[in-house]
């Protein structure tokens, strides 16, 4: 039984640590877990991902971004994702291909067709069982990353506010879009509060594709 489930969200919202907590969780419950993240996940998109969030590219066109990762992805899909979905475990990933539909998409206003025909190429039309978008005001998310311990402040980040709210709404128009897949949880509760929200869709969708085979 396989299960690909993706995080979402604006800056700050704390998908990582959700992530995180979520896989310590389903491994204790013996489920073969594997974590991975965008852009990254494998070497050579982990190349990739420096040349992204390098704060000093400040010239990087929205069009390269985008092929950027779709390189990325599409390395990310065929090394890492299918090989463990095709033995039948669960891969959760820190972001994914509605990503770039969300910051290239509707944040840099790049033409959403001809961005989701080069998705589909990137990834072998592979999209996610269940997507947790984790909400938060973009001015909140923000704070949240100028004041975390993470990752240092990336080039992603230093977009304007209105961009942001373009990803944001973004982000939300697409859930709307497709309620089976996405589930929307507001993430400006506490960490403890979140995580049980993200395990109960989880376990739901578990038990639902455990019941249809």
């Amino acid at each position: 039984m396989s299960l690909f489930v993706t995080f979402e969200g604006p800056e700050g919202c704390g998908k990582s640590t959700q992530m995180r907590l979520l896989a310590e969780y389903l491994k204790g419950c013996g489920y073969d877990v594997r974590t991975t993240r965008e852009p990254g996940g494998t070497p050579i998109g982990d190349q990739v991902r420096r040349i992204l969030l390098d704060s000093a590219n400040i010239d990087m066109q929205p069009t390269s971004e985008f092929l950027l990762f779709s390189a990325a992805r599409a390395q990310h899909v065929r090394q890492v994702i299918l090989p463990h979905l095709n033995q039948g475990g669960v891969v959760l990933c820190d972001r994914f291909a509605d990503s770039s539909l969300a910051y290239q998409g509707y944040g840099h206003q790049l033409e959403l067709s001809v961005l989701k025909v080069i998705t589909a190429f990137a990834t072998d039309n592979l999209v996610p069982d269940l997507t947790l978008y984790l909400d938060v005001p973009v001015a909140v998310g923000l704070k949240r990353k100028a004041g975390g311990s993470g990752d240092s402040w990336n080039r992603m980040e230093q977009q304007t506010l209105a961009y942001h709210e373009r990803v944001r709404s973004g982000y939300l128009q697409m859930a709307g879009s497709e309620p089976n897949r996405w589930v929307v949880i507001d993430a400006s509760h506490s960490i403890e509060r979140v995580q049980a929200q993200v395990r109960d869709s989880v376990l739901s969708r578990l038990e639902r594709t455990q019941g249809e085979k």
